[in-house]
């Protein structure tokens, strides 16, 4: 079959990159393809790349969420939403059992942490929470498991039973923490109405915008190499036309005749 190529004006730029923020523009679209393939690699990139996060957590001397212990500072919804900002790099799909241990007076950081070799917090210095006291402590076990994009406790609970003193946390796996992106008309040849697409796009830093940006293309890419594969039937015009018309004149002679 013949097909139209509509991307041999189109070329890609990095604008400017550091570890967690990147700008890509993407010339040369053809007139509407900025929007479609805008929002395309917006939601691939917000929702289908592998990331870990903290999925639970078995805090001791605490037997749900609305507890509270003596001298913490945070209470036990304060403490969830802390362990969701920790962000980790991992080596393994398998989950990780990591735990935090601290007693006394001190502010309790992502660093306290005791990871293993499969594991890195690359947000170390992210605060957890204050004990307030020479007698505070918070033991706590941390699960922590790769995904993809947002997973809320309520669409976990089929798949998790926890044990009493266990608490879920509202994971959000992405690497990718935010992507926005604009779309001017460009001149190419004699039309103006090309595209140009301008991504911005912000990492947690465990993966980098230009990585984050390669692999949701692909994604992409994965899924209309499978449409296309799609098996192609021909037809013949010309003998298609012949039975139009023998029709046509089959109905005009039958009208004809009544």
């Amino acid at each position: 079959m013949n097909f139209t190529y509509l991307s041999k004006s189109v070329s890609i730029k990095t604008v400017e990159e550091t570890s967690k923020n990147g700008v890509f523009e993407v010339e040369g679209l053809f007139a509407g393809y900025g929007l479609t393939i805008g929002n395309a690699l917006r939601r691939a990139l917000l929702s289908s790349l592998p990331g870990a996060a903290v999925t639970q957590v078995k805090i001791k001397n605490v037997s749900h969420e609305f507890s509270t212990l003596p001298g913490v500072k945070e209470d036990m919804v304060e403490l969830s939403l802390n362990f969701k900002k920790i962000r980790f790099r991992t080596s393994t799909d398998d989950p990780q059992t990591l735990s935090l241990k601290v007693k006394g007076e001190k502010i309790v950081t992502a660093d306290d942490i005791k990871v293993n070799a499969d594991i890195e917090i690359t947000n170390p210095h992210e605060v957890l929470a204050h004990l307030t006291s020479k007698s505070a402590e918070l033991d706590i076990e941390i699960t922590v498991q790769r995904g993809l994009g947002y997973s809320a406790v309520e669409s976990r609970k089929d798949e998790e039973k926890l044990a009493i003193g266990t608490i879920a946390i509202d994971a959000f796996f992405s690497p990718v923490t935010k992507v926005s992106y604009s779309i001017d008309n460009m001149r190419v040849g004699d039309r103006t109405d090309y595209n140009r697409l301008r991504l911005e796009i912000e990492t947690d830093g465990t993966l980098s915008p230009s990585a984050a940006l390669h692999k949701s293309g692909n994604i992409l890419l994965d899924h209309f190499k499978t449409i296309s594969d799609i098996s192609v039937q021909e037809f013949d015009r010309i003998e298609s036309s012949k039975e139009t018309k023998k029709s046509t004149k089959k109905t005009t002679k039958k009208s004809k005749a009544e």
